[in-house]
């Protein structure tokens, strides 16, 4: 039961980050962050929000970062006000590793149908 509700509360999470950035951040170094994930710890105090860009330049993954880290306070007392929880978490914002993992994968096997064509 705890498992199901902490699974509702990170989708309810994500889905009002995203919404919160798109319509409430007005810092363009936020621009075109997707909320790729959230992960929270069992007592609800903490929540780990992933998040991706289409830039792989470390220079603008950083510029991302400080964003949002500035973002923060703000995104968490939006959030207070759209979550029906007794204690809005603390915020953590991590780039999502994964889909630059799952874009090099692509790109090899790309690459690998390429040269077989060619062969």
């Amino acid at each position: 039961m705890v498992k199901h509700r902490i699974g509702r509360v990170e989708q309810e999470i994500q889905k009002e980050v995203n919404d919160i950035l798109l319509k409430r951040v007005r810092d363009p170094r936020v621009q075109g962050v997707t909320v790729t994930g959230v992960e929270m710890t069992g007592d609800l105090q903490q929540a780990t929000i992933y998040y991706s860009i289409l830039s792989e330049k470390a220079s603008d993954v950083e510029k991302t970062q400080a964003g949002l880290d500035k973002a923060t306070g703000l995104i968490r007392r939006e959030l207070g006000q759209k979550l029906t929880l007794y204690k809005v978490p603390e915020l953590e914002f991590k780039q999502d590793q994964s889909v630059r993992y799952g874009e090099k994968i692509d790109q090899l096997i790309a690459k690998m149908h390429q040269d077989e064509a060619n062969r």
